[in-house]
C-alpha cells in the first residue's frame, strides 16, 4: 500500500499533464560532472550577433590493472586519457573562467551534454560534444601564477 502511493507521488512529480493539449511532459536529467585538468589556457570567441562563449578542454584518466595479477598490486597497470571540450555561455562564469582557468589545473566542471554538427573547412559534417558547464570548482593553484 504504501509502495503504490509512493510511486502515484514520484509519477506526479515527474509528470506534467497539460491540459490545454493533453500532453504528458516528463522531466529528465542531463547532468555531467568531470575531475581532471586542463589541457589549454581558454579561449573566448563571439560569433556575430550572439553572446561570447568561453572554450577549453579537459583531460579524464582511467586507470585499470590487466593481465595475471588483476586482484593483486603485480598486474599491468593501463591507462586511458579522455579529452573533453568545455564550453561556458553563463556571463560571469564564463569570464571568471577565461580569467583564471590556466592549462594544467585542476578543476571539477559540472553542467550537461550537448551534442551537434559543423561542417569543417572541407565541408564536411561533424559531430562534436560539448560540456555546456554551469559550474567550475578550482582545486588546485596554478604553479605558472606563483612564478
Amino acid at each position: 500500500m504504501l509502495r503504490n502511493a509512493s510511486a502515484q507521488i514520484f509519477r506526479q512529480v515527474v509528470r506534467y499533464r497539460s491540459t490545454e493539449t493533453n500532453l504528458i511532459l516528463e522531466r529528465s536529467i542531463n547532468r555531467v560532472q568531470l575531475l581532471g585538468r586542463v589541457g589549454q589556457d581558454p579561449v573566448m570567441r563571439q560569433v556575430e550577433g550572439r553572446n561570447p562563449v568561453t572554450i577549453f578542454s579537459i583531460a579524464t584518466n582511467e586507470m585499470w590493472r590487466s593481465g595475471e595479477g588483476e586482484t593483486s598490486p603485480t598486474g599491468d597497470i593501463s591507462q586511458k586519457t579522455t579529452w573533453h571540450r568545455v564550453s561556458i555561455f553563463k556571463p560571469g562564469l564564463r569570464d571568471v573562467a577565461y580569467q583564471h582557468v590556466k592549462k594544467g589545473s585542476r578543476i571539477l566542471v559540472e553542467g550537461k551534454l550537448d551534442y551537434g554538427e559543423y561542417m569543417d573547412k572541407n565541408q564536411v559534417r561533424r559531430q562534436a560534444t560539448t560540456i555546456i558547464a554551469d559550474n567550475i570548482v578550482f582545486l588546485s593553484d596554478n604553479s605558472r601564477e606563483k612564478a
